[in-house]
């Protein structure tokens, strides 16, 4: 099992940004677009404990099926997802959400766990840290754009 964690500031209200991160048509925006993020389902307009979302990525030349589901849901604090079927043997991503002088500390943690033994160990290693540390930088990146002009916020 392997860990990912990232902490951001976010300079809005609380409500305001667990709305954004409620609204599944917001993961396109802050997903980077060599993954070719698309949802695939009928995907609710917010999120609840129980939503499943199914989307599709590329991944180098392979285009992935993934279905996650929303396990614990403490609306504006926290949610957490699980992967029911992608690419991981094991996916688990717990956002959460606090005010701190009048900004938003979110921060996320994902355990998850890949396939095939040694051999996925050894894919880690070499490709898939470091693509999920791009994801992640990407998406602060995308975050703070978003936040940054009022007008774009969903």
């Amino acid at each position: 099992m392997y860990s990912i964690d990232q902490t951001q500031e976010i300079a809005a209200p609380l409500p305001e940004v667990f709305a954004f991160f409620a609204n599944p048509s917001n993961l396109a925006r802050i997903t980077p677009p060599w993954l070719s993020f698309r949802i695939s389902g009928a995907a609710p307009e917010t999120l609840a404990e129980g939503s499943r979302l199914e989307y599709r990525i590329r991944w180098s030349a392979f285009s992935i099926r993934w279905v996650t589901r929303i396990t614990q849901w403490r609306p504006p604090f926290a949610f957490a997802d699980i992967q029911e079927k992608g690419p991981y043997a094991s996916w688990i991503h717990t956002h959460s959400f606090a005010e701190r002088n009048g900004s938003v500390v979110m921060a996320d943690h994902v355990d998850y766990a890949l396939p095939f033994g040694p051999l996925g160990r050894l894919v880690h290693r070499l490709r898939v840290r470091r693509q999920l540390e791009q994801i992640f930088d990407y998406r602060r990146r995308a975050i703070d754009e978003i936040f940054a002009r009022p007008s774009a916020r969903s």
